[in-house]
């Protein structure tokens, strides 16, 4: 990589632009990153610019509200992918030009690419040509990409991914940061593209938006997945291994997001028996999305293509166990017995193992794995991502102390969560506490209720047989008293008869 080529920058508000191939109303991994990267930007303080692809026929500048915060966004002129519902293509020929246009007027810090593909690339030509910094984060691996080709055949794909990686890297080495959500991304990026000091920063969510204070109950057994419905989420083998789980548990199956295998995976639904239980939701709206999570016993992840999980950072926020494949960034979020389980890839038995193992959790075990999530997830406040990049737009270097760090002291908080996660985590622990300690009330009260029950049953029984034995007694001596009068009117009888005779 370069070195920064930008003047020095002072302490003050920044003015970054913020390139995408992909960006909302497109709901995808990428796309929520750089909305919520741009909020917290804007919120900051900062002028923020997002370039990026138009999603209807109106293109061109605009004042948007992302995630919150007023920002400008210049829409490029795109069209809608038939193989991908939520990816869009944007023409490269001029593309070019008209972003270093946009780079002259707007004269920013630094500008912030989410990938290499046709956006990147020419915002990355024309950065460098202007001597303006240039970060890239990187969300692509090719391998996702090459099932929606149409013109690539599959004894090729091998080579393709070479091809692809290898111009990934040509890019990459250009700017002056290169970025992945996890130290195990870095890696790969390192490895494929020969890309070097790959840094791991967490994209990062605002935990704020999805605490509750409801604790995970499996009283109705339920199983959230929350992403694209495409190939690579491998939704298929959660479809399959809930239907390994014993029926009399009655779980629930809800599906959030869209994609090019929905109908597909309703008809496997069908397929395996299973469909009254499984909910398609689609898309639903940021107020809803919490819910969802609160709602869920368990959030399952059967991706093996995640270079992080926006989505399962959220579960985690939300307090809820995670069961997870144990492939690419996943192992980093998910530690196996502690907020949650790894399954081996496409093992659908071992999948529905691990779903029936929490499903079936006592209470107490899964409030230790909620806990635990909720600990985990500390890492990931966006807070410290956006002030991470902050720092890199300045050319300030890069700390150690990154937000990909993850500790498995689960006794304390993580030492650089930011003030205000840290009074809510510890308010969460805080009302599980009063809520254990009422739970424990309930308890005692019951079992109170329970001896006082059982006691006048013993009363009312003793009672019952108290007056039994008296009805029997009163029985007996009425009947003795009868046969004695019949006995006696017998008797007489008999001697009036004799009498007549003689």
């Amino acid at each position: 990589m370069t070195e920064a080529t930008a003047n020095t920058a002072t302490k003050g508000p920044l003015t970054v632009v913020i390139g995408c191939d992909t960006f909302p109303p497109d709901i995808n991994g990428a796309s929520r990153f750089a909305e919520r990267l741009a909020g917290g930007l804007a919120r900051h303080g900062n002028d923020v610019h997002v370039i990026a692809p138009a999603f209807d026929k109106n293109y061109g500048t605009f004042t948007e509200t992302i995630d919150g915060s007023p920002m400008t966004v210049h829409r490029i002129k795109s069209y809608k992918l038939p193989q991908h519902k939520t990816l869009r293509w944007i023409w490269p020929f001029n593309l070019q030009s008209k972003t270093a246009k946009i780079l002259r007027e707007v004269q920013p810090d630094a500008v912030h690419i989410q990938s290499h593909l046709i956006m990147g690339r020419a915002l990355v030509n024309s950065a460098k040509r202007q001597g303006i910094r240039v970060l890239a984060t990187n969300h692509i691996m090719p391998e996702n990409l090459i099932k929606y080709s149409v013109i690539i055949p599959g004894f090729l794909e091998k080579t393709a991914m070479k091809l692809a990686w290898a111009d990934a890297g040509r890019i990459l080495k250009k700017v002056d940061f290169v970025t992945t959500p996890t130290r195990r991304a870095a890696e790969l990026l390192e490895a494929a593209a020969g890309v070097k000091d790959v840094l791991a920063i967490s994209c990062g969510i605002d935990a704020s938006k999805f605490a509750n204070t409801t604790p995970t109950s499996n009283a109705q057994p339920r199983v959230l997945f929350l992403g694209r419905l495409d190939y690579e989420k491998h939704i298929h083998n959660l479809l399959k291994a809930v239907a390994m789980l014993p029926k009399s548990l009655g779980t629930q199956v809800e599906i959030v997001g869209d994609g090019g295998e929905r109908e597909y995976l309703q008809n496997l639904a069908v397929e395996l028996g299973i469909s009254k239980n499984v909910h398609f939701l689609g898309h639903v709206s940021e107020k809803e999305l919490p819910l969802a999570y609160e709602r869920a016993t368990v959030f399952a992840m059967p991706s093996i293509a995640e270079l992080q999980s926006i989505a399962t950072m959220e579960a985690m926020a939300s307090g809820r166990p995670v069961v997870a494949a144990d492939a690419m960034a996943l192992p980093h979020l998910v530690h196996d017995g502690d907020n949650g389980y790894l399954f081996q890839p496409d093992d659908v038995v071992e999948f529905s193992e691990k779903l029936k193992a929490v499903l079936t959790a006592s209470p107490e075990e899964l409030e230790r794995l909620s806990e635990n999530s909720l600990h985990l997830i500390q890492a990931h406040d966006i807070e410290r991502t956006i002030t991470i990049f902050e720092g890199l737009y300045r050319g300030e270097g890069f700390s150690t102390a990154t937000s990909d760090d993850n500790s498995d002291d689960y006794s304390k908080p993580i030492g650089l969560l930011s003030p205000a996660l840290h009074n809510r985590v510890l308010a969460l622990r805080e009302r599980a506490a009063a809520l254990r300690e009422s739970a424990q009330e309930f308890r005692e009260r019951a079992e109170d209720a329970r001896e006082e029950v059982i006691e006048k049953l013993s009363d009312l029984r003793d009672e019952a047989l108290e007056r039994t034995k008296a009805v029997n007694t009163r029985v007996k001596k009425s009947a003795k008293k009868t046969a004695r009068k019949a006995k006696s009117a017998v008797n007489r009888a008999t001697e009036l008869l004799k009498g007549d005779e003689d």
